[in-house]
């Protein structure tokens, strides 16, 4: 028989996963492979020829517990999970291979939104970030490399917020198509990519010398 509006309320909601006890969990999870973990966690990485890009960040999220979703707010409530590939190059050195994605959003929410009061305040503010191996194109493997809590604060979120206002006025003066990712020191905002790129809204990146510095890859931004 289905329950009313008042009946769901007393329903007890699930614990959120605590940032601590995700690090301890995630520590574990270093040295091993997120591929045989998508056939367990039936994670489809390839599905007629294309890739689904999100699919490590789908495996760390049904390890801790977590069902993928596309909700605007932080993953766990007051913290964030982000799964970053990141590439060796000839001498062995890491550096991330691309952009991190942080938040979507639309021209209204940027509009009226101080960075404070954002979304993508909320999903940046308190990161885990767990760093990946990315070998190839065909994701046959992939070997969790690191785990990295990470805090804004400081002189990093005050240039952050400048460059989120910004963004925010190219909006607000020449419209959401005038975003490009040219614009931003350490975020950038532009069309979400991947497959069917252009038709998913825009959303706001950490750009690659970001993810470094946050990743302890490098000290310097």
């Amino acid at each position: 028989m289905p329950q009313d509006d008042h009946q769901l309320e007393l329903i007890e909601k699930p614990a959120r996963l605590k940032r601590a006890d995700a690090l301890v969990q995630l520590d574990a999870l270093i040295g091993q492979d997120l591929r045989p973990l998508a056939d367990q966690f039936d994670i489809t990485v390839w599905k007629s020829g294309r890739k689904n890009k999100g699919w490590a960040g789908h495996v760390v999220e049904r390890y801790l517990g977590q069902s993928p979703n596309s909700d605007k707010a932080a993953d766990f409530g007051d913290w964030e999970l982000k799964v970053v590939p990141l590439i060796a190059g000839a001498d062995g050195t890491l550096r991330p291979k691309e952009s991190m994605a942080i938040a979507m959003f639309t021209a209204h929410e940027i509009e009226q939104q101080s960075m404070a009061d954002s979304h993508f305040l909320e999903k940046l503010k308190r990161l885990v970030v767990v760093a990946r191996l990315y070998v190839d194109g065909q994701e046959d493997s992939s070997l969790v490399l690191g785990v990295v809590p990470f805090d804004l604060s400081g002189p990093l979120y005050a240039a952050i917020e400048e460059d989120y206002e910004d963004i925010r006025w190219l909006v607000r003066n020449d419209g959401i198509n005038a975003v490009h990712g040219g614009v931003g020191r350490f975020v950038q905002a532009r069309v979400k990519g991947g497959a069917g790129a252009g038709t998913g809204g825009h959303c706001m990146y950490a750009r690659t010398q970001l993810v470094a510095y946050i990743l302890g890859l490098t000290d310097t931004l």
